[in-house]
């Protein structure tokens, strides 16, 4: 029987005030441990899926759907998800999981996985990650140098923020080798020391890693297996042959050795670029093409699976875990025969998609997720494309991964369109609404109250989704979803220690309140009483508002330091594993009420015998970094902490407070403006990063034409000037042109003086 956990439900309260407020906790009576009747928490092994004719389903029989979106650079010379260079991962996550995407492909290279299994991982470039409370950006991939871990880590650490907002994952091989331009190479071997042996050793020892993970759901084996016919040995083709470059016996290979280590997982197979057409006897795969009667028929790179209906992908094991994942593009891509007419879904069956993908998921063969389908929205012809193909996954229950959130795709652009981090306030991701909302159509979501569903039968999928046990629950008999035009279903919850004909499933929400300082200081304590098992604490955390800044930030060396008009909020939690009873306790302090207490005291009894759970919160700022005796920028913190343990720190937000010389003259540095046109635009970020990673090129006197000049360098250090060049001054830049920073932009604990 699978393992299944007890329903979570969290203790909140918010704090709201001028200066104090973080969370400890600590029981106040003993107690004797509690044995439970269910069975304990195996939250990583009860999500995988299997195939059933054209479908996917859980361990319980429940439909699924599978909709979400790609995020590559694992695969490119960064070796980590692209953007982490001036976002963070969590915030991220955190939207993407917000927006219903429940699923991501992440695209990677043999070449890395292979370092990872070496023991060797390489190391990952271009990624912003500290911990410094100054400039706190992805503090959980800093090492205990400070300097961001190695691209393993960088995946594990993934993985598992994946799963806290309730997201799964898959990984595709993209290429051999680690390369940005990876994709235009045919073949899955032949680069980078990678031979067919060593691409499905790499890939076995992943699934080996990660087999009682459910995180990672399935293995796309390669990313568009392509190359024109007449490539012969050196394109991929399908058919019954065992050549190398036969991708039909390859796959089926590398499908049964990750299916031996791990059998739950799915294994994604895409198609080829060509087929032979038998147009004329004797035609063979090699040869050269002909203009007319050409013995080859085209498809997009790993679109065509024409070769599938004489040699379909029969692993040993079976085909319970066998998706097959087409590729699919517009005109903007590339204007194929199909698009020359007035097409129209019809026109695209017939002419291209039915015998090239679409009748395997018609016919009954085997599900299907199109990996790859996006593109710019022109108002035209790749618009109405993207549209026909969206409303035939929908009708045809087709699973897909949408290309893709980074902006950074030349031919299709992304749901992104540009991502900024500012202290204080994260990361902002500024969306392409108007491509978000032909897409969100097409994700799994409740028919008329429109609730994300997650493919997490505990862990619901962001703030505005549902996990797959609510869903069966709640809604799949009551309205249903938009998969299959509403079709209502009655579904099985994954739950230990019950009958499978039991349907209870607790998802309360935390419940938060936030309350503003007034100049008097109070304080309730409120005690709640219940009788139930013993609640565990299953974690506690709190995060910091600035709701407003001091009313003065610039001083004149000498002057009083006055923080008066600044308050600040900060919003505590605590996650207990029994189904327990909310509290709600507020406290209001004066400003110079640093280290006033905050009480959440939860009660409970167990046999008889009254315990409580006490949280005391301590929310302060802190100016030890400001030296008005100096001309400079400084730092001034806000921190939530540990009343009990002070080197517990939960938070910690910043501004900057000015000191001027008095009469100081106004810097002319043009900061920013690193290439000396006279604006600062998204190319001085770029070339910034190019004399970081080419300097011979890029930097003062280098070969390029485009070579910094000594004053654009100056320029360009415009992250605490004075510390040389590094990609903290490219963020900056970046950071300025969205409106979320002044240049220079300071954080450091002790900035430069004039």
């Amino acid at each position: 029987m699978k393992k299944f956990k007890n329903a979570a439900v969290a203790l909140a309260s918010a704090l709201s005030m001028t200066v104090s407020g973080v969370a400890a906790s600590m029981p106040l009576a003993t107690y004797a441990p509690i044995t439970a009747s269910a069975a304990a928490i195996d939250d990583t092994n009860d999500d995988w899926l299997h195939a059933e004719g054209s479908r996917l389903y859980d361990m319980n029989g429940n439909e699924v759907w599978l909709t979400g979106a790609n995020w590559f650079g694992f695969n490119c010379n960064e070796a980590c998800p692209h953007y982490l260079w001036s976002a963070d991962a969590d915030d991220c996550l955190r939207e993407i999981a917000d927006r219903g995407i429940n699923i991501i492909r992440f695209p990677i290279s043999t070449e890395l996985i292979v370092s990872w299994m070496n023991g060797t991982p390489n190391p990952v470039s271009s990624f912003s990650a500290n911990n410094d409370p100054a400039y706190t950006i992805n503090a959980d991939f800093c090492g205990p140098d400070g300097k961001p871990v190695d691209s393993m880590q960088v995946f594990d650490i993934m993985m598992k923020k994946c799963k806290k907002y309730g997201i799964k994952a898959f990984i595709d091989i993209h290429s051999p080798h680690t390369d940005n331009s990876g994709h235009n190479y045919n073949l899955w071997y032949g680069k980078a020391g990678v031979t067919t042996d060593v691409w499905i050793e790499s890939l076995v020892w992943l699934a080996e890693k990660y087999k009682n993970d459910d995180t990672l759901l399935a293995y796309d084996l390669k990313n568009e297996p392509h190359g024109k016919g007449q490539e012969g040995d050196a394109a991929a083709k399908w058919d019954g042959s065992k050549d190398e470059n036969n991708w039909a016996y390859a796959a089926t290979r590398c499908a049964e050795a990750i299916l031996d280590v791990n059998p739950n997982a799915l294994i994604l197979v895409e198609g080829v670029e060509q087929s032979l057409s038998g147009a004329m006897p004797g035609d063979y795969w090699g040869m050269p093409d002909r203009k007319d009667n050409s013995p080859y028929i085209g498809a997009w790179w790993g679109g065509n699976f024409r070769g599938a209906r004489d040699n379909p992908i029969k692993p040993k094991q079976g085909t319970s875990q066998i998706v097959y994942s087409p590729h699919d593009y517009g005109p903007s891509v590339y204007a194929q025969t199909w698009f020359e007419k007035d097409f129209t879904e019809k026109t695209l069956l017939d002419d291209y998609w039915y015998e090239t993908w679409a009748y395997i998921n018609a016919e009954e063969i085997a599900p299907e997720l199109i990996g790859e389908w996006g593109g710019h929205m022109d108002g035209a012809e790749n618009q109405k494309w993207m549209t026909l193909l969206r409303d035939y996954m929908i009708k045809h229950h087709i699973n897909h991964t949408f290309w893709c959130l980074n902006t950074n795709s030349g031919d299709t652009g992304g749901l992104w369109d540009g991502l900024g981090f500012q202290q204080g306030s994260g990361t902002s991701i500024k969306w392409n609404e108007p491509k978000y909302k032909l897409f969100e159509e097409a994700l799994w979501q409740t028919q008329t109250s429109g609730k994300y569903i997650g493919l997490d039968h505990q862990v619901a999928l962001g703030s505005n989704g549902i996990s797959l046990n609510e869903y069966y629950t709640k809604y799949s008999n009551s309205e249903g979803s938009n998969l299959d035009g509403g079709k209502k279903a009655t579904g099985t919850p994954v739950i230990a220690g019950q009958s499978s004909s039991t349907t209870t499933t607790t998802n309360p929400n935390p419940s938060n309140t936030t309350t503003t300082t007034t100049a008097t200081t109070t304080q309730t304590t409120t005690v709640t009483t219940t009788t139930e098992t013993m609640p565990k604490l299953v974690s506690k955390s709190a995060k910091i508002t600035i709701n407003e800044l001091p009313k003065k930030v610039t001083y004149e060396v000498g002057d009083t330091l006055d923080l008066t008009g600044g308050t600040y909020s900060a919003e505590a939690s605590a996650l207990f594993s029994n189904d327990v009873k909310r509290t709600q306790n507020k406290d209001n302090v004066s400003m110079t009420d640093n280290n006033k207490n905050i009480y959440i005291d939860y009660g409970y009894s167990i046999g008889g015998m009254a315990a409580d759970w006490v949280f005391i919160f301590n929310l302060e700022t802190d100016t030890s970094a400001v030296d008005m005796s100096k001309a400079g920028k400084y730092p001034v913190y806000v921190k939530v902490y540990d009343k009990f343990d002070t080197t517990q720190v939960y938070d910690t937000k910043s501004f900057t407070i000015t000191v001027k010389e008095k009469g100081n003259e106004p810097d002319n540095t043009s900061y920013g403006d690193a290439n000396c046109s006279g604006e600062v635009k998204m190319n001085d970020a770029v070339l910034v990063m190019q004399v970081l990673a080419n300097g011979d090129a890029f930097d003062v006197d280098g070969t390029d034409k485009n070579a910094i000049t000594e004053k654009g360098r100056i320029n360009a250090d415009c992250y605490d000037p004075g510390s040389d060049l590094t990609n903290m001054d490219a963020v900056a830049i970046q950071k300025f042109l969205i409106g979320k920073v002044t240049l220079p932009e300071y954080n450091s604990l002790t900035p430069p003086t004039k």
